[in-house]
Formats: structure tokens, C-alpha cells, sequence
């Protein structure tokens, strides 16, 4: 409506490596065309299985651990679906990426709201021990953390797994933004920790790290009798990940430069972090560094307007597009989110029109 400049959405400028491309040719001719096998295909399965394996260090089993779903948005419904009954209480980092309270709620749940407190974001582990007490059957668990690029320190997920196998409940994790944590931070899988696979689910996507965000290929890795009944919802509710997607995205898994070109990727949006971090203080609005995934989260109080005011005015007066940090949940109130998975050049552009736009406050 505006031929506003998008900051709003997070799906990665890059083009998906060229060797991704040449298997989706590849594959487009050559086929297979039709259905996979319901829980993925079975070479894309067994890689998975290694890709994951390695990141925790044990040895996953692809006719049984896994499940290919349609992105990680079905992965984490389905594993909401599989563990919840109706009543139950589900535990949410607040601000959260605004399916959680959406999953929890279609799973016939009570989301639980714990607040992740700015600058650092840090939280009350009594709070999330007093809702495990009180029965909660879950906690979700984003990291890094959308929309505000907090990296749970090993500690914190420490933490949170022994209260986990303290009240025998549920983490599920999602680890979409795994290989987007810049120095000196690390990712950490919850899955990986002493005791914690029993009691973890874990969801991911092959979306952001390879710019495939269209090809809907998501996984949930877990214990063999949490995946058989997450398979049956998948089977009812899909069938199955797109085939053509599942071959094509095998070269990702599989391709001797993976590693490289990751490497690559997040040095390019170190820079574009940067450069967003800077404008952001430049313009005298206080926003905190992000550790992870490719957002900042500014703190537009000192404008005197809503999150949704300062997003429409923006937009109809600048012609830029942000996220409203109440569509995250009320902690997110006074803030906005930004994604700066576009290009430099198109992030400087924005800053110097929210720059103009803040300077009448």
C-alpha cells in the first residue's frame, strides 16, 4: 500500500548456495515427484540424523528420533500437540515469536508468561521453578531468541533442565537461528545437556541458514516414543515435507564447503548488526546489542509512543516497515523489532528515514 521499505519480516537477502540450486534443477527433472515416506525421506532423514548428532554429541536414530516437517513452524505445533493436553500450562519467554502463545492456546494449553527482563534480558529461574511446581507440562525455550537475539547461556539452560527433570516436564526448543551467535557468544543445544534428551524436544529448520525459506523443510528431533506420536499428527494434518525440497536441500547437509559459507554468512550479518546497533544509538534510542538471529529490538519510549503508533507513522510517513513489539507479547511494549537480514545498503537507507522520523520527538 505504501512501497514501504521492509524491515518487518525475517527471511534472509542471501540466495541459497549454488550447489542448492543445481540439486532443485536437478531434482525438478529428475524427480522423485511424488509423496516421501510420511516422517521424511530417508537419505534426508539419516543426514539430518548426523547433522544433529554431532551437535549433541550422541548418535540420533532416523527411523525413530526424527521427523522432516513443513518448516519449523509445524515442527514446533506438532511437538506442542504431541505433549499438551487441554488445560495444561505451558511456560513462554516473554517477549516471544508471536506463535508460541498461539501453538500453546491450538494445543488446548494455558500459555505461561515469563518475562526476559531488558537490557540483558536475563530472567527469574524462581518464577519458571513456581510454574513447574504448580504443573506446568512445558517450557519453550527460542535460542537465539526472536525478536530479541538473546543467547541462553549454558548456565540458564542448565538451570532450566534440572527443574525440567525436577518435575519430569518438557523443554522444546527452537534452535532456527543456531548458527547465527556472534562472538563471544555460543549456541548451546538443550538436548546436548546431562539428562536432558528424555525430557527435550528439539525443532529446527534448514530455512535461515540456507535461505530457503520457501522450501518449508523443518525437522523435530527427540525421543523415539515423542516423535512415533508427533508423526502420527504430522501424517494427519500434512502428510509430508515436500519431496523435490527434501532432495535438493540433502546437498546443504552434505556439502564439504557447509561449514564455509555458514561462516561466511554470519560474518555478514556480524556487520550488518553493526551497523544497526550504531544507527539505532545514533539517533539516541536505547537498544541492546543482539547475541543472536538477525534482530534488534530499540526501545522507542522516549518518542511518548506506543509500539503501533510509532510502527504506523513510520510507515505512513518514512515509508518503512517495522513489527510493533506488543505483537510479542506485553513485555514487548515500548519496543520494535527490525530485521536486518537485507542489505547494507538497504539498512543504512532505513536508519537515515527512522533517524528523520525520530528527530521530531
Amino acid at each position: 500500500q505504501y512501497g514501504a521499505i521492509n524491515l518487518s519480516q525475517g527471511f534472509p537477502d542471501f540466495d541459497p548456495p549454488q550447489e542448492i540450486m543445481d540439486a532443485l534443477a536437478k531434482a525438478a527433472y529428475e524427480g522423485p515427484h511424488q509423496y516421501s515416506i510420511t516422517f521424511g525421506a530417508e537419505n534426508f532423514r539419516e543426514a539430518l540424523a548426523r547433522k544433529q548428532g554431532r551437535a549433541i554429541g550422541r548418535t540420533i536414530d532416523p527411523d525413530k528420533e526424527i521427523v522432516v516437517t513443513c518448516g519449523g513452524t509445524e515442527a514446533m505445533m506438532c511437538a506442542m500437540m504431541t505433549i499438551c493436553n487441554p488445560g495444561d500450562k505451558v511456560m513462554v519467554f516473554s517477549p516471544f515469536y508471536e506463535n508460541y502463545g498461539a501453538d500453546a492456546i491450538l494445543s488446548g494449553a494455558d500459555p505461561i508468561y515469563i518475562p526476559l527482563v531488558p537490557p540483558e534480558y536475563h530472567f527469574d529461574m524462581s518464577l519458571v521453578e513456581k510454574e513447574f511446581q504448580d504443573g506446568a507440562k512445558a517450557i519453550i525455550v527460542c535460542n537465539p531468541s526472536n525478536p530479541c537475539g538473546k543467547v541462553f547461556s549454558r548456565e540458564e539452560l542448565m538451570g532450566i533442565g534440572e527443574l525440567a527433570v525436577k518435575y519430569d516436564a518438557f523443554v522444546v526448543t527452537d534452535e532456527v537461528y543456531e548458527h547465527m551467535v556472534y562472538a563471544p557468544y555460543h549456541h548451546t543445544c538443550m538436548a546436548s545437556l546431562p539428562g536432558m534428551y528424555e525430557h527435550t524436544i528439539t525443532c529446527n529448520s534448514l530455512s535461515k541458514t540456507y535461505s530457503i525459506t520457501g522450501w518449508r523443510l523443518g525437522y523435530c528431533c527427540g525421543p523415539a516414543a515423542i516423535i512415533q506420536q508427533m508423526t502420527k499428527i504430522h501424517q494427519f494434518a500434512i502428510m509430508c515435507a515436500p519431496t523435490t525440497s527434501q532432495y535438493a536441500a540433502l546437498e546443504a547437509l552434505t556439502s564439504p564447503v557447509r561449514d564455509e559459507e555458514i561462516a561466511v554468512m554470519r560474518e555478514e550479518y556480524d556487520a550488518r548488526r553493526t551497523l544497526m546497533v550504531e544507527g539505532f544509538r545514533k539517533m539516541g534510542l536505547s537498544v541492546a546489542e543482539p547475541e543472536g538471529a538477525f534482530y534488534v529490538f530499540p526501545d522507542i519510549r522516549k518518542t511518548g509512543l506506543t509500539s503501533e503508533e510509532f510502527c504506523n507513522r513510520l510507515l505512513q510517513e518514512q515509508k518503512v516497515a517495522v513489527i510493533p513489539g506488543n505483537a510479542f507479547g506485553t513485555c514487548g511494549e515500548g519496543f520494535v523489532r527490525c530485521s536486518y537480514a537485507y542489505s547494507q545498503d538497504v539498512i543504512r537507507a532505513c536508519l537515515e528515514k527512522i533517524a528523520e522520523f525520530v528527530a521530531q520527538f
